[in-house]
């Protein structure tokens, strides 16, 4: 009986979904090494919105286990009006896949483990979409290898973007779209396949749904372009596109009616021409490894003089871009060239919406023409020029509510390692079997070579201040203030809360200031003054925490507050707790 049990194990662990999986697992303990040893109270790299995520996570399991409120408003942030999160990323579906890890071992290894899932997942979906359409088990791997580590997605992580890592629904909605334009009878499958990875999608990121729907226009017309305007009398496209609108529009509406909603009653603010340019991404992005990629990250610092933005890192990968022209100028008689003529239609349009307000080169913001062009123009001075985002943020619906519209280009590298996938297959099936899996083998080294950040060396540890412990030992008989008041939006304050477990007057409020913030500041940022004092006693401040390191005489700061009839309560590690008497 165990014998024959053992066999049916291995039969099943031999099947190439089970094997990509666990490669895909290996591939990212390895890229991500030595996370999986620190998972459990370190985050990589620096301190920064990694732990708002963390925060966020808790906030969750405390709504659902204990609160019973809405996880979309905290009446103990921003007090004592409370806070909308709408104003900010919540991602409930990574939040929610972080949740089982988060009770079973903390929110810090519930964090990292979705992280980590975020790679394997994104990768494993590619590859199945991959091996649907080619057959090619080793084009899959290859394609998914590389849409699972783009450097886009990797410095997502380094920056600890929980929202934006969550790539991992994108080849199962563009599979069911593509799938219920083609089909010739009607079947729910690829309609629900769609609808239901847009609505992950929606749960996911506000930005990357909002990508999605105007990428799916671009989507569709290419499919009409590209052939699909013969079956325009056909009653199960019809069908399956109806369907599709209807129930993406209700779902993907439910899950963004609280930014909606926000939006509407003029919640979420709308950003400047000026600064919204400067999140314009450059052609040099896409083209350019890594500034810190292990092999020649140096290189491009020093001698090209580009440090990088975790935003401005859209590099296609050259492996990704190689073998995507392959696969495009080979797609003649290919049964899925439409979909490759889709795919790299999608890819541009994507680019050119990517480049943003104006153009920019390098990561800077061209304001000189090159000598060469200076004979033509009539000068060096680089006339003013406007790029297609530049309409549509003056013109379309929510466009002018984001920042970084560089994001677009993910989707062009989305769909670049699509086509490589195309093209590592095209490229096998001309050889001969024998040489199949050595080429694959390679084209495979050459991917890791290309993309290996080579192992992270910085962590830092997520466990709040030593006053923040000392904090959770005072009674709850107010809310905290932190002084500095600019320290009071810093997201690792947010996280303090949940050592502390007190009210908190601030909160990671990003661009999305609240009523109460943007009333009270001009005064707190006059403290210590009179007017301060008193307005922090209305607000319910039981402790006002102050960092002196902020201050170049804190003597005569430490004075001035005592004055104004606060006692010093403790000082902890540089910062100085004062209470009313």
């Amino acid at each position: 009986m165990m014998l024959r049990f053992g066999k049916l194990v291995l039969e099943k662990l031999r099947k190439p979904e089970i094997l990509a999986f666990l490669y895909f697992t290996a591939m990212t303990i390895l890229m991500t090494y030595p996370l999986v040893l620190r998972m459990r109270n370190s985050v990589i790299g620096q301190i920064g919105d990694n732990v708002y995520f963390i925060w966020l996570i808790h906030w969750f399991q405390d709504v659902i286990l204990k609160l019973y409120i809405s996880p979309f408003f905290d009446p103990f942030l921003n007090y004592p009006q409370g806070w909308n999160l709408a104003s900010t990323d919540t991602s409930p579906i990574m939040v929610a896949l972080a949740l089982p890890g988060s009770l079973l071992f903390g929110h810090t290894w519930g964090f990292n483990f979705v992280m980590l899932v975020s790679f394997i997942l994104s990768g494993f979906a590619m590859f199945l979409w991959i091996k649907h359409l080619t057959g090619d088990g080793v084009a899959a791997i290859i394609a998914g290898t590389i849409f699972a580590f783009l450097p886009y997605r990797m410095y997502h992580f380094l920056a600890g973007h929980l929202s934006l890592v969550g790539t991992m629904w994108f080849p199962f909605f563009f599979w069911g779209l593509y799938d219920l334009l083609r089909q010739e009878k009607f079947s729910l499958k690829p309609v629900l396949m769609a609808v239901i990875s847009v609505f992950l999608i929606a749960l996911t990121s506000s930005y990357y749904v909002y990508m999605t729907v105007l990428l799916s226009v671009v989507f569709i017309m290419g499919w009409v372009i590209f052939g699909g305007w013969r079956r325009y009398k056909s009653r199960a496209l019809w069908q399956s596109l109806s369907l599709f609108a209807l129930f993406s529009a209700l779902l993907v509406g439910a899950a963004q009616y609280p930014y909606l909603s926000m939006g509407a009653n003029d919640g979420l603010a709308s950003r400047s021409i000026e600064y919204v340019s400067s999140f314009s991404a450059s052609p040099t992005d896409f083209f350019f490894p890594a500034y810190s990629q292990v092999h020649w990250g140096e290189f491009i610092r020093t001698k090209l003089n580009i440090s990088g933005t975790v935003e401005g890192t859209l590099y296609i990968s050259m492996v990704s871009f190689i073998l995507a022209v392959v696969g495009w100028f080979k797609r003649r008689n290919q049964p899925y060239r439409d979909l490759m003529n889709i795919s790299a239609l999608v890819a541009v349009v994507a680019f050119i919406l990517a480049l943003g307000i104006e153009p920019h080169w390098m990561g800077r913001k061209i304001i000189s023409i090159p000598q060469l062009l200076r004979p033509i123009f009539g000068g060096s001075e680089m006339p003013q020029v406007y790029l297609p985002s530049y309409y549509l943020f003056k013109y379309f619906p929510f466009f002018s509510k984001m920042r970084a519209i560089l994001r677009f280009g993910l989707f062009t590298l989305f769909f670049t390692s699509l086509l490589a996938g195309f093209g590592a297959s095209l490229l096998r099936k001309q050889l001969k079997p024998s040489h199949r899996r050595w080429v694959g083998l390679l084209l495979l080294a050459f991917v890791f070579i290309d993309l290996y950040p080579g192992p992270f060396a910085q962590f830092s540890r997520v466990d709040g201040r030593p006053v923040d412990h000392w904090l959770a030992e005072q009674p709850n008989i107010g809310a905290v203030a932190q002084f500095p008041f600019a320290q009071e939006v810093d997201q690792d304050q947010v996280y303090n809360t949940l050592v502390h477990e007190k009210p908190y007057i601030g909160g990671f409020f990003n661009a999305n200031y609240p009523e109460q913030y943007l009333r009270i500041s001009p005064v707190m940022n006059g403290f210590p003054s009179r007017a301060s004092v008193d307005l922090l006693e209305q607000l319910g401040v039981a402790y006002v925490v102050v960092d002196s390191s902020q201050y170049s005489d804190y003597a005569l700061v430490d004075s001035e507050i005592l004055s104004l009839g606060l006692r010093r309560l403790n000082v902890v590690a540089g910062q100085y707790v004062y209470g009313f008497p």
